[in-house]
């Protein structure tokens, strides 16, 4: 246990924090369920003697997983803030690695502060399963996917929109109104990677929208149908989620943030996926 003398001392830490999501209960802290948040309020309290809160920039869902989520928390003490990052992967699990720590101003959020959340969903179209892609993607090989279609499905969402239509139900929030900033999708073989960037997200909205444009993909449902029921708010025709695995929350941008670009821009490799799908 590293506690100061000083307890007088506070600072606010963010953190820049990577995670597999595959044997979370999701990012909030819950009872009686691994969460990731959990698992870094122990190791902090294990630092400093005390509870304190990790305060997130967004809530991912069960087996979801964060290439650079963020993150903050006011320590007591002496340790400097970018001491923090290897103080807590020394005392965290190999599922969680936080990329670097810093420093921020008293009046910084990690949720508050954030003008963009990005998401990024994988999914491997070839019929033959590969256990090294299995973790970090849908494997769905039941009917040909036209990412051209896909696209021109997600292209009206561009703007503000009220989206009830992808809201599941159990959510504290009250409004449904959402500005989509961007949307890709693009192929590398037999890997697609749709990304869709948002001011904020639904609870359950980006796996409830990726389950129907997989639907216009594979010609299941036509792009005016997809269109009609969220623009209808028909939320009862919105029946299936894509399954967690290929989600990751890529990143969270912020106009005052401390970090360089390598640290969280873009840091869920390809590597996995770009060699094995063009090299065949």
């Amino acid at each position: 246990m590293l506690v100061s003398q000083d307890r007088g001392k506070s600072q606010k830490v963010a953190l820049v924090i990577q995670y597999l999501g595959t044997h979370f209960h999701g990012w909030q802290r819950q009872k009686g369920q691994r969460s990731v948040q959990e698992e870094i309020e122990r190791a902090i309290a294990e630092v400093l003697g005390h509870h304190v809160t990790l305060h997130g920039a967004g809530r991912t869902d069960a087996g979801v997983h964060a290439a650079a989520q963020v993150a903050h928390f006011q320590a007591t003490g002496l340790i400097p803030a970018h001491r923090w990052a290897k103080i807590l992967n020394s005392r965290l699990p190999p599922d969680i690695l936080i990329r670097a720590s810093a420093g921020v101003s008293d009046n910084w959020h990690a949720r508050f502060s954030a003008i963009y959340r990005r998401y990024r969903y994988t999914i491997y179209t070839e019929q033959l399963a590969n256990l090294f892609l299995q973790p970090f993607s849908w494997h769905y090989y039941y009917a040909p996917l036209d990412e051209t279609l896909i696209k021109s499905a997600l292209t009206p969402l561009l703007g503000k929109h009220h989206l009830a239509a992808f809201h599941r139900a159990g959510s504290a929030r009250k409004h449904s109104w959402v500005e989509i900033q961007a949307v890709e999708c693009s192929r590398q073989g037999p890997v697609i990677h749709i990304e869709i960037q948002a001011n904020g997200f639904l609870y359950g909205m980006v796996r409830l929208l990726i389950g129907m444009v997989v639907e216009v993909g594979s010609g299941a449902r036509s792009l005016g149908n997809f269109t009609e029921i969220w623009q209808q708010e028909r939320r009862e025709e919105v029946k299936y989620a894509a399954p967690s695995q290929g989600l990751c929350l890529l990143r969270v941008g912020y106009p005052d943030f401390p970090f360089p670009s390598e640290i969280w821009y873009d840091t869920q490799p390809n590597l996995l996926f770009g060699n094995q799908a063009v090299n065949r």
